[in-house]
């Protein structure tokens, strides 16, 4: 197989993905109990009669999928998948036989229920590698570009406007500017659909901070607030890369260049139940004119949240009196040995 078509195991680590198993099965118990039904009044008792049969099967599987799952996901993509649909089958039959021990009422058929589970575990499996495929590479890198885009275009020219003005003047800090700028297009212009070290994403978001503070100087504060924890394991631990950047020119955009006044951006991030949280907040008065591109910022994160962790990581924003608060939580990943970036 090539690289494009190589079948992808899913995570059976991941929330969702254990979510959509689960609701995968139960929409073929109800297939099953609209077929066998006599009438509608009898297919809710037969579809949780098929439900209670079908579920102890399922949490062995899911089990057993849960604890070995990044070892199935380190073979050959064909062997994954036939080990996973044999752990389903073997699943299905170990649970026939006990049921056909308890109570003579059931029949042993031991090769059918096998069958069947593995028929049901392949389209699962092969429904989560088309719903993979759906979303990448071509429309992962597809919105990847829509929110790099997000950097505004006249943010180059600001840049190179502030930098000149700066050359005679304070010509060492002309130069770090162009680092900056060099610093933050580089990270832009890189592969950027893996996950990425979260010291690097901050090291890109304080560049850009920088290189803003040179247009709106004294305007802008920013108190950055990172626990010790966080801060000593940065370089280890991962998040979907040029997330954190784009909320911060939210925050520039909308809370700090609508006032003439300015304000002060705060960034909180931290560890709580083993996941990785960033809260980004900034100024927001009523009476300040409405921008666009805010809510499509946003709605790319969270696709992209979603595109790494699946249900597992969320994005909420609301105001909190006048500030406007941006909330991101994803899971607590380390980068493993050997990963490079």
């Amino acid at each position: 197989m090539t690289k494009e078509t190589q079948f992808t195991l899913p995570d059976f680590r991941n929330l969702g993905i254990l979510l959509r198993t689960v609701l995968a099965l139960q929409l073929f118990g109800l297939l099953a109990a609209l077929v066998n039904a006599a009438d509608l009044s009898g297919l809710l008792g037969l579809f949780f009669r098929y439900a209670a049969y079908l579920e102890p099967p399922l949490l062995i599987s899911v089990l057993i999928l849960y604890l070995i799952g990044p070892k199935l996901r380190r073979l050959p993509a064909r062997l994954g998948l036939v080990f996973s649909v044999l752990i389903s089958m073997g699943s299905a039959a170990f649970w026939q036989s006990m049921l056909a021990w308890q109570s003579t009422e059931v029949e042993p058929s031991l090769l059918r229920t096998a069958l069947l589970a593995g028929v049901a575990a392949t389209l699962i499996l092969v429904w989560f590698d088309w719903r993979a495929r759906r979303l990448s590479p071509a429309l992962a890198e597809a919105r990847l570009q829509a929110l790099q885009a997000r950097i505004r275009p006249h943010f180059l020219f600001n840049c190179i406007n502030s930098v000149l003005s700066l050359v005679r003047s304070n010509p060492a800090r002309a130069e770090t500017a162009l680092e900056n700028l060099a610093d933050l297009y580089r990270g832009l212009m890189a592969d950027n659909r893996q996950l990425s070290p979260l010291g690097r994403e901050i090291e890109l978001a304080r560049a850009y901070l920088d290189l803003e503070s040179l247009r709106l100087g004294e305007r802008l504060q920013v108190d950055w607030r990172i626990d010790e924890g966080v801060e000593g394991a940065s370089r280890q631990l991962q998040m979907p890369s040029l997330v954190l950047q784009p909320l911060l020119e939210n925050a520039v955009c909308h809370g700090i260049e609508p006032h003439p006044e300015g304000g002060r951006i705060g960034v909180d991030i931290f560890q709580r139940d083993q996941q990785l949280n960033i809260v980004v907040r900034n100024p927001r008065h009523a009476d300040a004119p409405p921008r666009p591109g805010n809510r499509m910022a946003l709605s790319n994160i969270r696709e992209r949240l979603a595109l790494h962790f699946d249900a597992e990581a969320r994005l909420s924003a609301h105001q909190v009196g006048d500030e406007f608060v941006v909330q991101m939580v994803i899971p607590m990943k380390e980068i493993k040995r050997g990963e490079t970036h």
